[in-house]
C-alpha cells in the first residue's frame, strides 16, 4: 500500500465534505494503526467560497462527536484547481459537485482523480451525499452513516 491524498469537495465545505474527512481518517486509523495512517493526506474544500474560514456546522459536529470523531478544528476553505496536483483523488458528494469540479480541470488526468464518494457502496448509481443542511438531525446522522459505510468500502479498495 502507498499513501494516498485524499480531498473530500461538497458545496460550501462545512457538512458533507467535512464529516467525509472525519470520518474517513477514523476508519483509516482504525483499519492502519495512526503512524501507517499519518502517511496518507486528508482535507476538504467546496465548490464555493461561502463558508471560508469557518469551522464545520455546529450539526455536522454533534453528529460526528456522537461517533467519537471530533472536526471542529477544520475550517472551510473553496476548491483551486491546484489541488488536482496536490491530491491523487477527490471525492465528491454529487453530480453538482463532480460538474463543477470537472470545470476546473486542465490536464486530462485530472477528471480521472474525480469519484463520487458513494460510488464504492453503490457502483454504477451515481448516488449523491444528500446535503443535510436544511434537514433535521436525522439528516445529519443519514450522512454520517452513508459516509462511514462508503470510507470503510474504499478502503477495502486502497488497502
Amino acid at each position: 500500500m502507498s499513501p494516498r491524498s485524499i480531498l473530500f469537495v461538497c458545496l460550501g465545505n462545512i457538512c458533507r465534505s467535512p464529516v467525509a474527512e472525519g470520518v474517513f481518517r477514523h476508519a483509516l486509523t482504525q483499519r492502519l494503526g495512526p503512524e501507517r495512517a499519518g502517511l496518507w493526506t486528508l482535507d476538504s474544500a467546496g465548490t464555493s467560497n461561502y463558508h471560508a474560514g469557518e469551522s464545520p456546522d455546529p450539526r455536522s459536529q454533534a453528529s460526528t462527536l456522537r461517533h467519537g470523531i471530533d472536526i471542529s478544528a477544520q475550517r472551510s476553505r473553496p476548491f483551486e484547481a491546484m489541488d488536482f496536483e496536490r491530491f491523487d483523488f477527490i471525492m465528491v458528494m454529487d453530480s453538482s459537485n463532480h460538474v463543477n469540479v470537472s470545470n476546473l480541470a486542465e490536464a486530462s488526468d485530472h477528471k480521472g482523480k474525480i469519484h463520487l464518494m458513494l460510488d464504492a457502496s453503490f457502483p454504477g448509481e451515481n448516488r449523491p451525499v444528500p446535503d443535510p443542511y436544511y434537514g433535521g438531525e436525522h439528516g445529519f446522522e443519514n450522512v454520517y452513516q452513508l459516509l462511514a459505510e462508503a470510507s470503510e468500502k474504499w478502503l477495502d479498495q486502497w488497502t
